[in-house]
């Protein structure tokens, strides 16, 4: 069980995956973390269940999923095929050519301005290092928000949701992107280091 399994850790931490298996224990150890105050770090496939785990357990979407997992009538996440890169929107289909559907490379993100992941990175905007093909629909932004889980970063058109955060937590933050990408072992990324240094806080308290 998820909870014979968490109980002694300090942090919890999500990584990107793809494909619904597992996912289930995964929404599960995101709603441990939430409820019992361990760090969480949610990155990729992280931050999309700790989206589907608020809707569900929080803002009463028992239906909430992906369009990954299959057809669902409640997509809190669901595959993108436009964003923006800089000025120019990119338009993209499932058997196009550059990936087809494959969000990659470095995009910006606009930070809320008082946020954790505002005050981890001292700057209003971010350029982040992605590589998915699915993103949180942010037609369900004001439907999560009221959970607590804040939008605390968005794409420069204010479509895409790349950050959250919880208000109510000691360390619960998502990504979209791949911090991990631009972290070296002597030069760790500012949100592994804050991660960590949350987990430590929370070793010395049980």
């Amino acid at each position: 069980m998820i909870s014979e399994r968490l109980t002694n850790v300090h942090g919890v931490l999500v990584p990107g995956a793809f494909g619904e298996r597992g996912s289930e224990g995964m929404i599960q150890s995101v709603r441990f973390a939430r409820e019992h105050g361990i760090p969480y770090f949610g990155i990729c496939f992280g931050m999309q269940m700790a989206m589907i785990e608020a809707a569900r357990n929080l803002a009463g979407i028992k239906k909430a999923s992906s369009t990954e997992f299959g057809p669902t009538s409640e997509p809190i996440v669901g595959l993108m095929t436009e964003w923006v890169r800089g000025n120019e929107k990119e338009i993209r289909g499932e058997g196009d050519n550059l990936g087809g559907t494959m969000r990659c490379g470095a995009y910006e993100a606009v930070l809320t301005p008082g946020s954790r992941v505002a005050e981890i990175y001292g700057a209003p905007t971010i350029s982040e290092r992605h590589r998915h093909r699915y993103e949180v629909n942010i037609a369900y932004r004001d439907a999560i928000e009221k959970t607590g889980l804040r939008f605390s970063g968005l794409s420069p058109d204010g479509v895409l949701p790349e950050l959250c955060e919880r208000e109510d937590h000691p360390w619960f933050v998502g990504v979209q992107f791949h911090p991990e990408l631009k972290s070296r072992p002597f030069d760790p990324h500012p949100l592994f280091a804050s991660f960590i240094g949350a987990a430590r806080n929370r070793s010395r308290l049980v």
